[in-house]
């Protein structure tokens, strides 16, 4: 898969978490992959880690939450640490 391609797969599976109510660029939108044309915020894919920014659904664990993203995008990351951070908080 190729990088662009990869970055828009890890975001529809984190955006699929249970846990999660958006994407996040993270602070001063540091977490972000540019593509041609556009900006995908929230997920970062780096030669050694994968960075992810989410804004989370209140009611449920954070931690749960990290847990279910990171599980959710391992399978894709090809070897990569997948970061996942929590930059806020949705009521549902």
């Amino acid at each position: 898969m190729t990088g662009d391609g990869l970055a828009h797969a890890i975001a529809e599976r984190v955006r699929s978490c249970l846990g999660v109510a958006d994407l996040s660029g993270g602070p001063f939108g540091t977490v972000a992959t540019y593509l041609p044309g556009e900006r995908l915020k929230g997920v970062a894919v780096r030669d050694d880690e994968v960075a992810i920014a989410i804004v989370a659904r209140a009611g449920r664990p954070l931690l749960d939450t990290a847990d279910e993203v990171r599980r959710a995008v391992v399978p894709l990351a090809d070897g990569r640490l997948v970061n996942v951070s929590i930059e806020d908080l949705e009521d549902s």
